[in-house]
């Protein structure tokens, strides 16, 4: 019974432990990032839900069912971390104590399979009656402090350099692991949102990537915000933002708190308050603007669409309540709208002026819509922040450090053993090397050089 759950274990740790496994989830993890970057992620635009036959479509359901649109949060997406995780883990506990043999309790005498088996090798004729403890001396100036033992009438002379250089790579092992562990985290306990604070208000919650709204704790007040433009080409504003700016106030429980009164807010420059971090990513202006199409009169929202009398459609794209800095020679409100015709037919988009409605006839009449003319409208700018909350980054910046220390020690210090058997009149010499095999060669040949020359001024005195 015993042999055989032994046997069961052995199977199961060998299959976890193997480079087939780590090869097949890298794949696997690879090809599923394809899915990740072809299909949008978190709140899906309306265009590409239509595009999949709309949210009761049988194409919709299953990419919802197997969590495409949130594919770096689903239960698979995180098991294939945790089998890549426990795959490491497996290869680090079955290869770990024999590196650590290696490493802390080496072989300090030369056998002739080592022999045979070292990287490198040489033999000097050395007369019998050469001083032991001089050798000792000649070998610790070349090649450093030597590890002494005596075996078979033999001397045996034991130096390596950097033996901990062999575990960098579980190193990196527990790095890869802990980068794991630390996205793993992020994806359980952070999120990520945006929220539009218009100007003078203040907000206490956010829309997640689900849609859903999720409070920060606390309050967000937008105390101002400004965008300026490069100028343009022919001289005046731009529609280009040079740099778009929010000053913040954070508050809880109705009382300011210190050191985040006025806090400003800009692209590159986030806030972080709580562990939940804002960024500068977005504005545009919220308000109310008034239209007259005929004699209807219209209230229509920043950025809303409108439903006309003749079965049209009326999207305001922008507005202005003077329109001199862009149009010289006009002066008052003005509004840019998207007009749907009722026919289906192609958008035409107009630019409607308070103060010059014979060129509102003129535009409708060109293009057979209905008059439409702007009455001018109130409206403030708003400021728009990515909400972003990790609290696996910590964990993943430790990883990420441990790996650049583990590849750094793995490839460029390695782990540097060398042998010396005296006896008979013969001294040989072999080392083993984990990398660098040929500059390893070198430094065992200049220690030959100099190990001969040394000796041949002992015999000669």
């Amino acid at each position: 019974m015993t042999t055989e759950h032994r046997s069961v274990s052995d199977k199961v740790m060998q299959t976890l432990a193997s480079l087939r496994l780590t090869m097949a989830v890298l794949i696997l993890l690879a090809l599923v990032s394809i899915i990740g970057t072809v299909i949008p992620q978190g709140q899906l635009p309306p265009e590409y839900v239509a595009s999949i036959g709309g949210e009761q479509g049988n194409r919709f359901r299953l990419y919802a069912l197997l969590g495409f649109f949130d594919m770096y949060h689903a239960w698979w997406f995180q098991g294939l971390l945790a089998l890549l995780s426990i795959n490491l883990l497996a290869c680090t506990i079955k290869r770990l104590p024999h590196v650590w043999r290696i490493a802390t309790r080496p072989d300090i005498t030369l056998s002739s399979a080592q022999e045979a088996a070292a990287t490198c090798s040489a033999v000097l004729t050395v007369p019998e009656s050469v001083d032991r403890a001089r050798l000792t001396a000649a070998v610790a100036a070349v090649a450093g402090k030597p590890v002494l033992t005596e075996k078979d009438h033999e001397l045996h002379l034991f130096v390596q350099q950097r033996p901990w250089a062999r575990l960098a790579v579980y190193g990196v092992h527990a790095s890869v692991i802990l980068i794991f562990i630390g996205a793993i985290i992020g994806n359980i306990f952070g999120f990520k949102g945006f929220v539009a604070i218009p100007e003078g208000s203040t907000v206490s919650s956010f829309t997640d990537r689900k849609g859903q709204q999720r409070p920060f704790g606390f309050e967000l007040r937008c105390d101002q915000f400004t965008v300026s433009f490069y100028d343009a080409p022919g001289g005046g504003p731009s529609q280009m933002p040079k740099e778009f700016k929010s000053i913040l106030t954070l508050t809880e429980n109705g009382k300011e708190i210190p050191g985040y009164k006025h806090a400003r807010l800009i692209v590159n420059e986030p806030l972080t308050y709580k562990g939940i971090t804002f960024y500068q990513s977005s504005y545009g202006t919220t308000g109310n603007h008034t239209f007259t199409v005929g004699t209807t009169r219209l209230t229509v929202g920043s950025e809303e669409t409108a439903h006309l009398p003749d079965g049209s459609s009326m999207h305001l794209i922008e507005a202005v309540q003077d329109v001199s800095p862009f149009l010289p020679g006009k002066t008052g409100p003005a509004a840019r709208i998207d007009v749907h015709p009722a026919n289906g037919g192609a958008a035409v988009t107009l630019l409607s002026l308070a103060n010059y409605p014979e060129e509102n006839r003129r535009e409708a009449a060109k293009h057979n819509l209905p008059v439409i003319t702007y009455q001018g409208g109130t409206e403030r700018p708003y400021t728009g922040l990515q909400v972003n909350k990790d609290p696996g980054v910590w964990v993943v910046w430790i990883g990420s450090l441990l790996m650049c220390v583990g590849l750094y020690v793995a490839f460029f210090l390695p782990h540097q053993r060398i042998w010396f058997r005296f006896g008979q009149g013969r001294l040989v010499i072999a080392g083993h090397t984990t990398k660098s095999q040929a500059a390893f060669r070198q430094r065992l040949e200049r220690i030959e050089q100099q190990l001969k020359a040394t000796l041949q001024q002992e015999e000669t005195r």
